[in-house]
This record gives structure tokens, C-alpha cells and sequence, in this order.
């Protein structure tokens, strides 16, 4: 006997009880154990940070990086899958500000000390995420937790040194003073994908002012002089008013058409771009004359605040200079350079040899002159005052623009000069590219779309963050003065040489007191100050949670590049970016071959997952409503998995419940409650010898899952997850709405023994090759059917359905015409019954014929047809119109049905509705399927003598008696009523012993 099943058992309790058996049998363990070590399937958990709390994103990147692993295990490989901590960087460190009472990067120092704070960093980075391990089992993720690497562990960190260390000997890692988002806040630079990769844009509201420039007439300049009074003027547009502090020249584009123009009333000469005279809009003016872009260049202006560049550094200020980067696109068509507060700014210095204004510190704050100590976004208003007293402000209006902001504590980031470490992007873009083309990208329109793009786009990557809590760089420099000796250390040991210290923990401040004698000066050689940023530690992860080069060597080459990851679509311009640069870097070779980049999950109003925005539920409380298999199948078969966004839909995973899980269910019930009844077992015989022959749909159902098989290992072959699992989703519809239905009967009164025996042993290979076949998708409920239905009586059975290979697709039965005509043979029955629908005539009321206008069918499907329709007769051929027939077309199906009605069909409709009856009779009544019963009926005898022989197979009724009396002692008494027949009584007893034989 098997287990018995509970038809409304609550899925999720079901799941507990699989999960308990996993932990207590070491199912997992098992999965990896028993595959060999030479067939070897490598897979990289990008490590989440230890501060995150999990929700439905990373529930989705969880349910990928199991269900994948979860196949190829079932293909023979031997997958282990560990998980990581990212444990260093700013999330870590804003957590432990919150916590100190920390209010900015300077207090760090002051009022609590580096040690004190990359301790408490230790402790609260060292607490286990509870909540994690609790969730990520409960979705079914198989991952080994208690051997989890951090990347604040001693060794990972060596792996970081040495990988630094060999960039560093290929030239490919350098410091500069360059522009950089920088957070005043937390005192540190970021880089560009960090901003990019969380769309960390938020709306704001700035002061953009048009302001004056006064030229600098000289001698050889009075072709500008227009009379005695008038004042030439540069009209420059800016959104950041606090930068003008730091002017140095300003910009025009020597191929574009200027204009000089006179302000009515006024003495005001205006030159700007032609093609943005459109900002003088509401002002009255007179244009003098056109100007050549290079006639421009090299004349001088009056500067706004000449009390912030020296005496000595004058002369090199305060011109014009031309840049192809100036457009007529927005502002004036003159740009206003300061090169210590932008990009396209700092490199025209180093071009034109322009002094370099730092007049902001590190908490965004001047340092000299009239707003000392202001934070620059709070002196903007101001400024504008200022300029607006000076007379050089033109104009002001507000400008609404997207604009970065601190991914971490959301402060408004500045674009700012600082010396930092860098990683030579450019010298490598060639290899990036190149490999790029080796990786399986899927969606596959990323290999050469966002990806290729961000490599062929992207800058030097900023690798240094002025901070505390991270991985130090192993750079130490000589205190001599002018020397210039600098030494990167590759490893722990070659540090003890140099300075004969070994550490415990290499975390600041320990590792900033190591110093030793420089070996070019006999000075010291100190350590820079700064740390990693923590993402150079997430591309390093391949080879330093093994600690290569200095142990495991063998587990690492054999898992690189690595056979999968996976991530939201985000990490395209951060992991695995990072991953890419540092492997093509380090190993000149890729770090992954396939990637499958998942899209994004908003709210169900549309807007980002917020807590403030309360569109989201507990991810547990989805889990216990609608089971981890539902939100696994809605994540894994849906577009999230071709890298689109979709709103989180509770609803949707309900119907996920409902249509595929509940059927399944309903199935495997179907099949255990009768194979009960008659205590079947399928036989002890090899699948390839079973022969399905004998029924028509014994050998579609069979047919239908080796194409799913087929199908689906095709699919998860090419990380395709959506046409993997949306397959599935048909063949159970098949399967219980088509196969169990049209066979119910065989299961209870089949006339032939033979034949019962066919659809017992149909049914339950069907069922357990289905549970193999989705066992990566829906673990639990896979496994919950295998368990009951497989474990003592298949042939060579495992433990669990995860321990089993994954099904192979025969061709044997696999019959491409057979389907095709099932397929075709549903779909008249689906448009037959849509024209009963149309007519308002119920499925149980039989007619006489319908007519499909196709060539040829074959007499088993035209069975079917009558059957499903309720019709007489089914005739092929064309169809000749008449006042019956409704004729209905779907596509090139052309379907007529015959509405007329006879005696002996409503006589017969009224028949089948008694059937309907007392089956619900027998079901009230508390019978078993197998029970057969004695039914006594009072009225309806022209009804019951008509139809006994259908009324008695159909309700497994041994005795069918008019009767006269009420019964005393009956099981069950019900009233019926059909149509306009008077109302009538049936009683229902379970037969008597002798009656049963």
C-alpha cells in the first residue's frame, strides 16, 4: 500500500516534512558525495552582503542558484555549492556608525579610534545571519552554510594581496589623482557601476544660474570693443554654482557658431552659441555679429573669486580653451571648467597644464575664503546671492535632474580629485572584449548588448576607498624624502621578510604599523592608508575563497572559469564586471562560461520593494501561504528569467497553487487512492520492455513526457529556464484534464483486467518520471510523489528523487503524429464546447452530431471527440449549412454543431444529470470509490427503466429498485429534481456483503 495522500493538505506543511527528511537523511550531502569527483561541475555563489536582509530579489537569485545545480546534479556531475559572506566596505561600516552613535568618517578617529571600530566591525560582521539560513533553506536551496568563506577571513585576504600584487607586475594597476563620485558623508570615493548598478539616480531640484564673464579686453582684442561702455561678456550655464569657486578657464567648441548680442537697454555684450539663443527667450536683444568657435580661443576673462587661485598660478587661468566635449545640446555652448569637481574638466588640465583648485575637504566642506566650513550643497543659495550682489548673474531657474547619490546612506555625491589606486581597465579592454565573446550569456542579447557596451564605455576602475573596515592595500612607500620607492607585497610571508612581523588579523590599524627599511634610501617604508574597495574582493572570490595560490590548487584550477553564475541584471556593471576584469587581469582568461541575469522585482503598485512603501509581503508568510515549489515555479518560468522586470503578483503564485501544483496534486491523489483500492504494484519489469500499444492514450501521455524530457534538458542545456519549466505547466494540464479524465474509467470498471493493469502502470511511470523530470523546479512536491510511489518499488529506487539521474528522452516513444493529432483532436473538442456554451446547452445533454471540416482523423480520435462533446456521431468532411447547425472557425479549423433536439436526447441529458446526482450522493454519503452500492428510487421509473444498465456501471449500483415505501435504514436519502420531471427520491445503502461479490 502507498502512503495515503490528503487531497487538501496544506503544501507547506508537506514542504516541512521534506525538509526534515533532507536535514535528517543528509540528502544534500548525499546529492554531491555519490557523483564522482572527475565529472566536475563547477558553480560560484555570488556572496551577499552580511548586513542585507533577505527578500523576494534575493529569494529570486537564491531559486536560480539551486534549481540549475539541482539539474546538473541529476545529469551525473558532482556540484558543490558554498556559500559566501561579503563582509567588508561601507554597508558594514554604516551599520556600525548607527550603532557607535557616528555621525561622520571624522569622528571615527576622534571619538572612537580605528581599533575600537574595526572590532565592534568584527563582532557584528561575525553574527551568523540566522534569518538567511532560515529562509534560504525554507525555499528549498541546497548550500553548504557551516563552511561559508567571509572575505574578512586572514586568508581570503592574502588571496586579495597576491591578486593585487600580480596586477601590479603586469603594469595593470597604477595611482593618480583623478575625478571620482565621492559621498561627503562617508569620506570616500565609489565607483561608477557601484552608483549604476543599484540606480542609485534620485530626483532633485537644483539652482541652475546663467552667469557673466566679463572678457579681459587686451590691446589685440578690440575687434570686441563695440564703444566705450560696453562690457563683453561669456554667458555660462551651471548646475552646480558651489563649483565656480574652483574656476580655471571655460570652454567652447572650436567648431561651432558663436554670437555676440547687445541686451536692450543695456551695456551688456552677450556671447553664447547660436544655436542656443533660445535661453535669451523673454529677453530683448540685437545680434551683432557671428563668431568662429576657434576665434575664441585664447582670450581671457575676468575671474569671479581670483582670491582662490595664487598669484603665480594667474597666468596659466582664466582663457579660453576649446574642447570637442562642449555640445549646443543644453546650456550656452560655453562651459565653465573646474578640474578638481569634474571629469571632462581634470583631463583638459593635465592637456592645458590648468592649476588645480582643492578648496573642498573630504566632508565636502570649504576650506577657505567666505564660506569656510560650509557643506558645498548648503552654500549653493548663497553663492547665487553673491553672484546676483557682483552683478554677474544673468539669470536663475530651477532644473529638476536625475543625480547620483550614496548607494549606502544616500547622501547627494560629488564629483571630486583625489589620489587613489586604479586598475588599468584600458590597457586590458582588448582581452576584456575578447573574452567576453567565449561566455554564454542568457539572455544572450547581453553578450553584446549591456555588457560589451559597459566594457567598451568603461573607465579605470577606483579600487581604494579612504576608509577603515576592508582588506588594506599591501602598498607600502619610503618617508625619505624624494624617494620614490614603493613595494606591493603579494603575500604574508614575503611581509614577515621585509619587516620580520606576522599578525593574527592584517585589518587596520595592526597592519598599519608595520613598517621596515626601504631598501633603495635605508628610509622607511610605511603603509598607504587606504583599503580595498570591498567589490575588487567580490571579483576575487574564484580563486581567494580557496585561498590560492597558497593552498587548494587543484579545487581551484579545476572549477575555473566556472561552469555557472548567476545574478539580477544589475551586476552586469558590478560582479560580473568585477569578476571579468580581475580573472582577465590576473589569469588573462574569463571567470564564468554560462550566466543566466536575472530582470528585477518592483512592488505590486510598480514601484521599487520598500518597507516604507508597504507593497511587499514577509517572503515567510508567502512561503506558508502558497508553498516555496509555487514561488520557485513563478520566479523560474516567468520573463524575470530574460533579464525583464515584473511587479511581485501574490495572485500570480496563487494560480501557479491552483492550476500546476493543485492538479499535480490531484493526479498523484487520483492514482494513489485507487491503486489502493485494488492494491496495485507496478510490476518488477524494465521501462524500455513495457510495450504501450494497446491504448491510444496510454501511448500519447508516454509519448507527451519523453518530449517533455526532451524538452526540458534541451533547454536547461542552454540556460533557457522559461521554455525549461513552462512546458511542464501543459503536460500536468494533459495529464489530469486530459489522460486521468478520459481513463477514470479504466481505473474502477474496466472490462478488462489487461487493460486496468495498462493504465495503473501508464499512470504511475508517468508520475515518476514527471517527479524526476521537475524535481530542479519543485523540489518538494517532487520528491513528496517519488517518495510515496517509487521508493520500494521501483527498480534500483534512491533514497530520494534528488539522488535519482535526470530522465532521458526515448525516441522509442516519442510519436510526433500521434501528438499532433491529439492536439488537434482537443482542439475541436475545445471549439465544440464553446459552441454548446454559445447556445446556453450543458456538456451532460447529448446531441446528434457534430461536423469538422478536415481530411481524415482516425476512428480512435473521433471517439474521443464523441465523448467530450457529448455528441452522436462526428463526421469529417464539409459542412453543409443548415438551420441546426452553428458553424464557429478557429484559424484553419472550421467546426459546425447540430443543436436539434429529440426526445431521446433530452430523455438521455436527464439521465446524466441523475448520474450527477447520486454520485454526489455517494460522496456525501461517505463511500469509497470501490464501494458498490443498492439504490431505491421513488418516481422517475420511465427514467430508471430506460437507462438502468448506464445508471448501474455508472454508479457501481449491484441493485437499482423502484420502490413504493421510505427506508428506515438507508445510508443516504436525497430529493431530485430534473428539468420539469416531478420531484423524486433515491435511497442509498452500501451493499451487503453477498451483494458486493
Amino acid at each position: 500500500m502507498f502512503k495515503k495522500v490528503e487531497s487538501r493538505k496544506k503544501y507547506s506543511e508537506m514542504e516541512k516534512e521534506i525538509l526534515s527528511f533532507w536535514k535528517e537523511n543528509q540528502i544534500f550531502e548525499k546529492s554531491v558525495e555519490q557523483r564522482s569527483k572527475e565529472k566536475y561541475y563547477s558553480f560560484y555563489d555570488g556572496p551577499p552582503f552580511i548586513t542585507g536582509v533577505p527578500h523576494h530579489g534575493t529569494l529570486l537569485t537564491s531559486i536560480v542558484k539551486d534549481c540549475v545545480p539541482r539539474y546538473w546534479t541529476m545529469k551525473g556531475f558532482r556540484v558543490e555549492r558554498r556559500w559566501g559572506w561579503d563582509c567588508h566596505g561601507l554597508p558594514a561600516e554604516n551599520m556600525v556608525e548607527k550603532k557607535l552613535g557616528i555621525k561622520s568618517k571624522k569622528e571615527i578617529e576622534e571619538k572612537v579610534g580605528i581599533k575600537k571600530f574595526n572590532e565592534v566591525c568584527f563582532l557584528e560582521t561575525s553574527r551568523v545571519a540566522a534569518d538567511w539560513e532560515q529562509i534560504v533553506d525554507r525555499i528549498g536551496r541546497w548550500v553548504e552554510f557551516r563552511n561559508a568563506y567571509k572575505t574578512m577571513d586572514k586568508d581570503y585576504m592574502e588571496s586579495v594581496w597576491w591578486a593585487f600584487s600580480e596586477m601590479h607586475k603586469k603594469d595593470l594597476v597604477y595611482e593618480d589623482v583623478r575625478i571620482s563620485l565621492y559621498c561627503p558623508r562617508c569620506s570616500t570615493p565609489l565607483s561608477n557601476f557601484e552608483i549604476a548598478m543599484d540606480n542609485s539616480y534620485e530626483k532633485d531640484t537644483d539652482t541652475a544660474v546663467f552667469v557673466k564673464f566679463e572678457m579681459d579686453i587686451q590691446d589685440d582684442d578690440m575687434q570686441f570693443v563695440l564703444n566705450d561702455k560696453s562690457k563683453v561678456s561669456f554667458l555660462v550655464w551651471t548646475t552646480t554654482p558651489w563649483t565656480l569657486l574652483a574656476n580655471v578657464a571655460l570652454a567652447v567648441n572650436p567648431d561651432m557658431t558663436y554670437v555676440m548680442v547687445r541686451m536692450k537697454d543695456s551695456d551688456n555684450v552677450l556671447i553664447l552659441s547660436k544655436e542656443r539663443l533660445s535661453v535669451l527667450e523673454g529677453y530683448e536683444y540685437v545680434e551683432i555679429q557671428d563668431l568662429n568657435g576657434k576665434d575664441l580661443l585664447g582670450l581671457k576673462y575676468v575671474p569671479l573669486f581670483p582670491d582662490e587661485v595664487g598669484q603665480e598660478e594667474k597666468n596659466k587661468a582664466f582663457s579660453i580653451l576649446g574642447e570637442d566635449f562642449v555640445s549646443s545640446e543644453e546650456g550656452t555652448g560655453i562651459v565653465h571648467m573646474a578640474p578638481a569637481f569634474g571629469e571632462d574638466d581634470f583631463e583638459a588640465r593635465k592637456k592645458h597644464d590648468l592649476p588645480l583648485i582643492m578648496n573642498v575637504d573630504e566632508e565636502g566642506k570649504y576650506v577657505s575664503g567666505q564660506w569656510k566650513g560650509r557643506v558645498v550643497w548648503e552654500a549653493n543659495d548663497d553663492i547665487v546671492m553673491h553672484l546676483n550682489s557682483e552683478g554677474h548673474l544673468f539669470k536663475k531657474e530651477k532644473f529638476t535632474h536625475s543625480y547620483p547619490h550614496c548607494h549606502r546612506c544616500h547622501t547627494k555625491l560629488i564629483y571630486k580629485a583625489q589620489p587613489a589606486w586604479y586598475v588599468n581597465v584600458d590597457k586590458i579592454r582588448g582581452k576584456l572584449l575578447k573574452n567576453n565573446e567565449k561566455i554564454n550569456w542568457h539572455p544572450e542579447y547581453l553578450k553584446e548588448g549591456r555588457f560589451k557596451k559597459g566594457i567598451e564605455s568603461a573607465p579605470d576602475w577606483n579600487i581604494s576607498r579612504d576608509r577603515y573596515w576592508g582588506t588594506a592595500l599591501p602598498v607600502w612607500k619610503c618617508d625619505g624624502k624624494g624617494c620614490q620607492n614603493l613595494k606591493v607585497v603579494g603575500s604574508y610571508a614575503e611581509l614577515k621578510k621585509l619587516s620580520g612581523v606576522e599578525l593574527d588579523d592584517y585589518h587596520r590599524p595592526g597592519v598599519d604599523d608595520i613598517t621596515f627599511c626601504c631598501d633603495k634610501c635605508g628610509g622607511v617604508m610605511k603603509r598607504v592608508p587606504q583599503v580595498f574597495d570591498s567589490w575588487i574582493e567580490a571579483g576575487s572570490m574564484p580563486f581567494a575563497q580557496f585561498h590560492y595560490p597558497f593552498e587548494n590548487g587543484e579545487q581551484f584550477e579545476k572549477s575555473f572559469p566556472t561552469d555557472f553564475i548567476s545574478e539580477y541584471i544589475a551586476q552586469t556593471r558590478a560582479w560580473f564586471y568585477v569578476l571579468h576584469v580581475v580573472s582577465t587581469g590576473v589569469f588573462k582568461k574569463e571567470s564564468f562560461k554560462n550566466v543566466i541575469t536575472t530582470g528585477t522585482i518592483a512592488g505590486e503598485d510598480g514601484r521599487k520593494m520598500s518597507k516604507s512603501f508597504g507593497n511587499y509581503s514577509d517572503p515567510l508568510e508567502v512561503l506558508e501561504n502558497y508553498s516555496a515549489d509555487a514561488l520557485r515555479y513563478y520566479f523560474l518560468s516567468s520573463s524575470l528569467m530574460n533579464a525583464q522586470n515584473i511587479n511581485f503578483s501574490e495572485e500570480t503564485i496563487k494560480d501557479v497553487q491552483r492550476k500546476l501544483l493543485g492538479t499535480l496534486w490531484n493526479s498523484y491523489s487520483f492514482f494513489v487512492l485507487y491503486a489502493n483500492v485494488d492494491e496495485w504494484k507496478p510490476p518488477k519489469i524494465d521501462e524500455h520492455d513495457v510495450v504501450y500499444r494497446e491504448n491510444l492514450l496510454d501511448r500519447w501521455i508516454i509519448s507527451e513526457l519523453h518530449m517533455l524530457f526532451e524538452v526540458i534538458d534541451e533547454n536547461m542545456q542552454s540556460y533557457n529556464l522559461v521554455k525549461a519549466t513552462k512546458p511542464i505547466e501543459k503536460f500536468v494540464d494533459n495529464l489530469s484534464n486530459w489522460y486521468i479524465r478520459r481513463s477514470r474509467r479504466r481505473f474502477w470498471k474496466s472490462e478488462s483486467d489487461q487493460d486496468k493493469q495498462q493504465a495503473y502502470l501508464t499512470l504511475w511511470t508517468v508520475l515518476v518520471g514527471l517527479s524526476k523530470a521537475i524535481a530542479p523546479f519543485c523540489p518538494f512536491v517532487a520528491d513528496e510523489i517519488y517518495r510515496n510511489i517509487a521508493l520500494d518499488v521501483e527498480e534500483g529506487a534512491k533514497e530520494s528523487v534528488h539522488l535519482c539521474e535526470f530522465p532521458n528522452a526515448d525516441g522509442q516513444f516519442i510519436d510526433d503524429k500521434l501528438n499532433g493529432k491529439m492536439e488537434l483532436t482537443r482542439k475541436i473538442v475545445e471549439v465544440g464546447l464553446s459552441i454548446r456554451a454559445e447556445n446556453g446547452l450543458k456538456v451532460r445533454q447529448p446531441l446528434s452530431v457534430l461536423h469538422v471540416q478536415i481530411e481524415e482523423l482516425g476512428d480512435d480520435f473521433v471517439t474521443l471527440i464523441k465523448d467530450e462533446v457529448n455528441v452522436k456521431n462526428v463526421e469529417i468532411g464539409k459542412i453543409h449549412k443548415s438551420s441546426n447547425v452553428k458553424i464557429k472557425e478557429d484559424k484553419a479549423l472550421k467546426v459546425g454543431l447540430d443543436i436539434g433536439m429529440t426526445e431521446e436526447l433530452e430523455l438521455e441529458g436527464m439521465m446524466r444529470e441523475v448520474v450527477r446526482h447520486i454520485q454526489n450522493a455517494r460522496k456525501q454519503a461517505g463511500f469509497d470509490v470501490d464501494d458498490r452500492i443498492e439504490l431505491y428510487h421513488r418516481g422517475a421509473e420511465a427514467l430508471f427503466e430506460a437507462f438502468k444498465e448506464d445508471i448501474t456501471k455508472e454508479t457501481l449500483a449491484n441493485v437499482i429498485s423502484s420502490i413504493s415505501y421510505d427506508i428506515g435504514d438507508a445510508d443516504f436519502e436525497k430529493k431530485i429534481k430534473i428539468g420539469e420531471e416531478d420531484e423524486f427520491t433515491v435511497w442509498l445503502k452500501k451493499a451487503t456483503q453477498n451483494s458486493q461479490k
